[in-house]
């Protein structure tokens, strides 16, 4: 009798596609942005936070782009007033200064 040789499975690993520019890349490469039950917008460093999210490119121009033509507002389907706009591109961009 022969014995099966047990293969490696290998683990996909989980890709999303920045809502900027569209282009897919790793999950952890990205930033995700969440809504959460509350229905109040958050950045999410875990990947894990409990609501509905969308995903950033580590660059501020993608952030700006889905800020400017509403597909936050698209993915999330929440309101995000100026002033939440304000705090979510300060927010990553001192994410962005740190690595």
């Amino acid at each position: 009798m022969s014995r099966k040789k047990k293969t490696e499975k290998k683990r996909k690993t989980p890709s999303r596609t920045c809502l900027g520019c569209g282009q897919i890349k790793d999950k952890k490469e990205l930033i995700r942005i969440v809504r959460n039950p509350e229905l109040k917008v958050e950045v999410d460093l875990s990947g894990k936070a409990n609501g509905r999210g969308t995903y950033f490119c580590r660059d501020a121009n993608c952030l700006n782009v889905g800020l400017k033509k509403d597909k936050v507002y698209k993915a999330l389907k929440v309101n995000i007033k100026l002033e939440e706009q304000e705090r979510l591109k300060n927010e990553i961009n001192r994410i962005l200064s740190e690595t």
